[in-house]
């Protein structure tokens, strides 16, 4: 990185420590991007789901905004959809409805029925309990009180799934909070069982829409009796006998069975309980129909058990893992939940045993290995969980080079990354790219021998895919890049930069990794990159310059970039923006400063044909892409740059606008599907470069480089524990002192020492002096220089 803007460089010795101050003036900025500015600026999504489930188990319950749970079968039929539905069937569809009367909704009295996604605008009151099992609770406040339903998962045996097919359970307790007007008397609940019957959508004007024809439940139930609930609970059964769902036993509460559907309408259990503060009932809810033996079982250890055995296996921490504590609870929390959803939202299919993290919960069970090794990479490694990256990122070895690449040019080829054909989507030839950078960076990151043995020979293999794939000729197309192939979900082939973009970035990463282990063949392709590179930059211009050219802000003419070669590709469809050139910044292939980048950043920042609002698909909204907030790649711009606002925008809208705020999911577009953790990936990588960054400088170590301001505080010491890096594991806390100063405390376990650490002075108005290990320093200059070892 260039240092000619600085204006003084004067070498010190100061306790012992040689360093370089370096001095650069001007006055700091005082504002910038916080994540309370940015909840501003991003309301609460809608139509949300959250999955609630037990690790690599292969069905989840997913819980709507307004505490309805389904489980379901994928819609789709391909591969393990077609699985679950063998284990699944129908599925089912509870809603939750408190009532003070106990009289049916209004749809039970000939009122067509209402639109669940209309019913609160798709906005409910959510959030999670404080304890290692993820419980989920929703409330209702109605009439002076406040209702709460809590809701988590319990494996059988509270044990690792083996054949990820085992009995898992929701336990719900529905309970009272509060009463502004105590009076004695009686409160329902019910509890509307359907046939899962919602739609859901990309396009938030079409998510969660209801189809009240498919509502049915399909088969017949038969509850075991009406009145008070026994002392070994209450069932309701399925004519095979197994049970669809059963109530804990509860002194004071009873339950009717009130089956409407000869009327053509649904299905209810009405709970009858004291109207009372602490009164609750608990709801057993098995993933499938199950053995009474089975729910007996369950109903025996009763929920407060459940939850304390899924409390032990929840709570088991992986010795490498990091801890990230900031001021913001916002940033804290989702990086705290995003961790379980990643375990949750994966399987051990039933008939190999083999680990598969899924792209998303409902909607989304199988697996888009884009986007599935970007939270590999991006989240689970930087976060230190190591062990379940690993575990994740095996199957794509045992499966490489069974599956043809997605395009006519190629055949089976030995190295070549794909999708497992067990929990397969659709094929993007980015898949490759994107699974090489996952395992050599889960190498470079953790130096693991083991991993290293078994890993190299496939490194190998899919370094040799890019360069034969690079050697094609005559496959009608530019040649000396890939040659065209799927790139996205959109239909048809072409040579796309995401394609090209995420293969040159994944053999970058592998020749990082051989040189370290120091392999004869880095070199080897290392002049494969270089001559891809090369070929891919000038195909890259010459379809630029036959771009057509839009008028800026300021009305300069600035030419469209290409999203494919050599004609352009679509620049009208929506992955323009998320799959197209601002991602060749992140990839390597092309620098922030070039002006073809900086053309494209400022289309997607002003875009004239796209309608000004939030979630315009082809435009930035606050930094953060209009389409798929996952996939905003012009964070990197502004890294790279250190256009320190731009980035912290853009970081913050990821964690603000990009996932909810109440539950901490992510969702694929604001409004439409959710149920993922993708936006996870790039939220937690940007916090991790904002502090501790091993990229932007090869060799060297950068420390605050764009810290936020609203990590300075004098109240609060911010956290980055145990925190994986190219040169080994380091921490860094940090906190402002009232005097001024700012207190820094770092320890590195250096596997690999950089030729130094670079410690950027944030720019807070006021700073006097940075203490380092307690050793001060004059605050002074933009960067102080230290040897690696303090």
């Amino acid at each position: 990185m260039s240092e000619s803007w600085l204006r003084v460089a004067t070498l010190t010795q100061w306790g012992g420590i040689l360093l370089m101050v370096l001095h650069n003036g001007g006055a700091a900025a005082t504002t910038e991007p916080c994540a309370e500015v940015a909840i501003g600026w991003w309301p609460e999504l809608k139509n949300v789901w959250t999955p609630i489930g037990w690790k690599d188990h292969c069905i989840r319950f997913n819980v709507l905004y307004n505490g309805t749970i389904i489980v379901s079968s994928p819609r789709t039929m391909r591969n393990f959809a077609q699985r679950v539905r063998s284990i699944v069937g129908e599925g089912v569809q509870i809603e939750f409805l408190p009532s003070l009367t106990g009289e049916l909704p209004a749809s039970e009295r000939g009122i067509p029925p209402y639109l669940l996604a209309q019913r609160d605008g798709g906005l409910g009151r959510q959030g999670w309990k404080d304890c290692s099992t993820p419980v989920l609770w929703t409330e209702w406040r109605a009439e002076g009180l406040v209702l709460r339903q809590e809701v988590f998962a319990h494996g059988w045996g509270s044990k690792p799934a083996k054949r990820g097919t085992e009995p898992l359970f929701a336990w719900i307790r529905l309970s009272i909070l509060h009463d502004a007007d105590p009076s004695p008397g009686d409160f329902y609940w019910l509890l509307r069982l359907t046939k899962p019957h919602l739609h859901t959508s990309m396009d938030p004007r079409r998510n969660l829409e209801v189809h009240p024809e498919e509502a049915a439940y399909p088969s017949p139930l038969v509850p075991d009796a009406e009145g008070q609930i026994p002392s070994r609970g209450w069932w309701l059964r399925e004519q095979d006998g197994k049970v669809r769902i059963a109530i804990a036993p509860q002194r004071s509460c009873s339950v009717r069975f009130l089956d409407r559907r000869a009327m053509g309408n649904d299905v209810f259990v009405r709970l009858k309980m004291p109207r009372a503060v602490g009164c609750s009932i608990d709801v057993l809810l098995p993933a499938v129909p199950m053995e009474p033996e089975i729910v007996e079982q369950e109903l025996s250890l009763g929920y407060d058990r459940c939850l304390a055995e899924s409390n032990a296996f929840w709570g088991v921490a992986s010795p490498s893992a990091s801890r990230v504590e900031t001021p913001e609870e916002l940033v804290n929390e989702a990086l705290r939940h995003g961790r379980r959803f990643a375990e949750m939202l994966a399987i051990r299919h039933p008939d190999t045993g083999q680990y598969c993290m899924l792209t998303g919960s409902w909607v989304y069970e199988a697996l888009w290995a884009t986007p599935v090794a970007m939270a590999i990479s991006m989240f689970l490694d930087i976060l230190g969980e190591h062990s379940v990256a690993e575990k994740y990122l095996e199957v794509f070895r045992q499966e490489q080079g069974k599956v043809a690449p997605p395009g006519p040019a190629y055949r089976v080829h030995p190295g070549y990354f794909a999708t497992p054909r067990i929990v397969a989507a659709i094929d993007w030839l980015s898949d490759h790219g994107a699974v090489l950078d996952a395992a050599a960076n889960h190498a470079l990151l953790t130096d693991d021998p083991d991993f290293i043995a078994r890993w190299t020979e496939a490194i190998l293999r899919a370094c040799e895919f890019i360069r034969d794939a690079l050697r094609m000729r005559d496959h009608g197309g530019v040649e000396g890049i890939l040659p065209a192939a799927r790139a996205t979900d959109a239909k048809g082939v072409t040579q796309a930069v995401w394609s090209d973009g995420w293969n040159f970035k994944g053999l970058c990463t592998a020749i990082r990794f051989l040189k370290r282990i120091g392999h004869p063949r880095a070199a080897e392709f290392e002049a494969v990159a270089q001559a891809y590179r090369q070929a891919f930059v000038t195909a890259f211009r010459q379809a630029a310059a036959r771009m057509p050219a839009w008028r800026d802000s300021q009305g300069v003419l600035r030419p469209l970039v290409p999203t494919a070669l050599p004609d352009g590709g679509d620049v009208a469809h929506p992955f323009y923006l998320d799959t197209g050139p601002l991602f060749l910044v992140y990839a390597g292939l092309m620098a922030a400063d070039d002006p073809l980048m900086e053309a494209a950043l400022a289309y997607f920042r002003e875009n004239p044909k796209a309608p000004d609002g939030p979630e315009q698909p082809n435009r930035l909204w606050h930094e953060l892409s209009g389409c798929e907030p996952c996939y905003s790649w012009n964070v990197f711009h502004s890294h790279q740059r250190g256009d320190r606002d731009r980035f912290l925008e853009g970081m913050y809208s990821l964690f603000a606008g990009g996932m909810s705020r109440q539950t901490f999911i992510a969702c694929e577009t604001r409004g439409g599907i959710s149920g993922l953790i993708c936006t996870h990936a790039l939220a937690a990588y940007c916090a991790r470069l904002a502090v501790i960054d091993d990229q932007i400088e090869p060799g060297r170590l950068h420390l605050l480089r764009l810290v936020p301001l609203a990590w300075l505080r004098t109240d609060r010491e911010t956290v980055f524990e145990r925190m994986p890096t190219e040169f080994g594991p380091v921490s860094l806390r940090f906190r402002l002192e009232e005097e001024k100063v700012l207190n820094i405390r770092f320890h590195s376990n250096f596997r690999h020492t950089p030729e130094a650490l670079v410690l950027h002075l944030p720019p807070l108005e006021g700073l006097q002096k940075v203490s380092i290990n307690g050793i001060h320093f004059p605050a002074q200059g933009r960067r102080i220089i230290l040897p690696p070892h303090l």
